[in-house]
């Protein structure tokens, strides 16, 4: 395994920190250095992904990806227009999805029974994709959060390390070998997620013959390595960043922060993973670099590890019956690489004039004060839903064009 890869795999260990912290407040903090290893569990039985009730999302179907996700667009001047959503039966591509840490689960690796936590962040990470391609989104036996507070507090419990991957690999391929049927594909991972999406890439799909219908990848909340000054050859050899939305076979990964929280020190989001080397950051909403608004999809309370529970998006307060709110103009984001590292550095463009909120939720908060170590992990996909969809939309035209 290459070292690039063995650092992410490392990596995954940030991912369940923050969550954990968001679920236990009381909780210590431990880096990936600190906290103890899980003990190893007993090799468990293969995924039959044949069976539906193993996965979250399919085409044709009512499941987690066929929810109300209708937006209320929040104007600056304080106005409300609800704004409806419709799925595209007529695809003519999939989008594969990979969720970040989650489950609740009291033993070391989830099980296969789709809960509220599975549910919720599928609806908030990847339903609004189904408007520009079919969706896939497997259940799999994810380290859980209970498994790392144990961890974190020396008293590790069993889970099988090995298990998680496992099952992706193993859906990722019934998908090829039964629903696939040649069609262009994006992956699509945040946290946890977009680790196994990462080294699934890294084994199975870079310089294989497969990759030919690599639409993208997007690897939200993640540390991708790539050369310094150059686009591609550092996890992935022959997979470069995305940098305009009409190319294709291409990666989008970032890590955010807020402007006036830039990442400390003591992040691991956002360092280097070796010699010569720095963190991907692609903007999504300027792939070839600068800073731009972006078109966020935010969710409309909430409270779970991955939705924080929103604050009044209007003076005076004014109900809002949709899942999702849309603030234009309200936040911009940049890719920064400095001292600290390579991360999306994201400015809420408040006016203390106007009726509409002047910040976001998102932050990760411990005994009443922000982790800033962890930016803006918990709306890393939330805060650019939008130009993820226009992204995956326009890919999908320039993959069909290229095939022609």
């Amino acid at each position: 395994m290459a070292p690039s890869i063995r650092y992410l795999l490392g990596y995954i260990l940030v991912s369940w920190c923050a969550a954990s912290i968001a679920q236990a407040p009381d909780t210590p903090a431990a880096t990936p250095a600190s906290a103890p290893a899980p003990a190893p569990a007993a090799s468990q039985p293969r995924n039959d992904y044949s069976k539906p009730e193993t996965w979250l999302c399919r085409p044709g179907r009512k499941d987690a990806c066929s929810v109300d996700i209708s937006s209320t667009v929040v104007s600056a001047r304080g106005k409300l227009k609800r704004e409806r959503f419709k799925a595209n039966a007529k695809a003519p591509i999939d989008c594969f999805y990979v969720y970040p840490t989650v489950s609740q689960d009291a033993t070391g690796n989830s099980d296969m029974i789709a809960g509220p936590d599975e549910e919720n962040v599928v609806r908030a990470q990847f339903a609004r994709l189904a408007s520009q391609c079919r969706t896939f989104a497997p259940l799999y036996r994810q380290f859980t959060l209970p498994a790392l507070r144990s961890s974190m507090s020396g008293k590790p419990i069993a889970a099988d390390r090995t298990l998680p991957y496992n099952d992706v690999t193993d859906a990722w391929n019934y998908y090829l070998q039964h629903d696939n049927a040649g069609r262009g594909v994006v992956l699509v991972g945040h946290s946890q997620g977009s680790l196994m999406l990462t080294r699934l890439i890294a084994d199975q799909i870079d310089g294989k013959p497969i990759q030919s219908q690599l639409v993208s990848a997007l690897l939200l909340g993640s540390n991708l390595a790539v050369p310094k000054d150059k686009d591609v050859g550092g996890t992935f050899k022959n997979i470069p960043l995305c940098r305009s939305s009409d190319q294709v076979g291409c990666t989008l990964a970032y890590a955010s922060f807020r402007s006036s929280t830039p990442p400390p020190a003591t992040s691991l989001f956002v360092k280097p993973p070796g010699e010569g080397m720095r963190v991907a950051c692609v903007n999504p909403a300027a792939l070839a670099g600068g800073s731009a608004t972006l078109h966020s999809y935010l969710s409309n309370g909430g409270g779970t590890s991955t939705i924080p529970e929103s604050k009044p998006w209007v003076t005076p307060e004014r109900r809002i019956a949709t899942p999702f709110v849309s603030v234009p103009g309200l936040l911009s984001a940049e890719c920064i690489t400095d001292e600290r590292g390579s991360y999306l550095s994201v400015t809420v463009n408040a006016d203390p004039n106007d009726p509409r909120t002047d910040d976001i939720a998102g932050d990760i908060v411990r005994d009443g004060k922000v982790a800033e170590d962890w930016g803006l992990h918990l709306v890393d996909a939330n805060i650019a839903m939008g130009d993820l969809v226009s992204l995956v939309g326009q890919q999908a035209k320039a993959y069909a064009k290229q095939k022609k």
